[in-house]
């Protein structure tokens, strides 16, 4: 049973800096992809950033590049969202989710596997 249990979120202030880790768990994840969404009130779940756990170049959404990196460690089985700089438009719940596909994907309905999520709210 793939399990994934996101990490890390509380409040900052704005142009703050936060680690949201996500552990994954119940299989070897070498062949999927692994990628971040989040969900801000009121709004639909939008994707954030993705990379293949294999190491494929990172992808982001244009509105968190330079501002966002994902990593992994493999020995951890713990993929990362370094988030810096952050805004108050960062506020959201972010989820981490699994893709049975080596390749990144930007849609939702691309993932199989999602964890519960993380509350992240930047103050003004």
């Amino acid at each position: 049973q793939v399990q994934l249990v996101e990490s890390g979120g509380g409040l900052v202030q704005a142009g703050g800096s936060l680690r949201l880790s996500c552990a994954a768990s119940g299989r070897s994840f070498s062949s999927y992809a692994m990628g971040w969404f989040r969900q801000a009130p009121g709004k639909e779940r939008e994707f954030v950033g993705a990379r293949s756990w294999s190491g494929s170049m990172p992808y982001y959404a244009d509105s968190v590049k330079g501002r966002f990196t994902i990593s992994r460690d493999y020995a951890k089985n713990t993929v990362y969202l370094q988030m810096t700089s952050l805004k108050p438009a960062d506020t959201a719940v972010y989820y981490c989710a699994a893709r049975t596909h080596f390749l990144v994907g930007h849609i939702e309905g691309e993932y199989d596997y999602w964890g519960q999520g993380t509350q992240v709210t930047v103050s003004s």
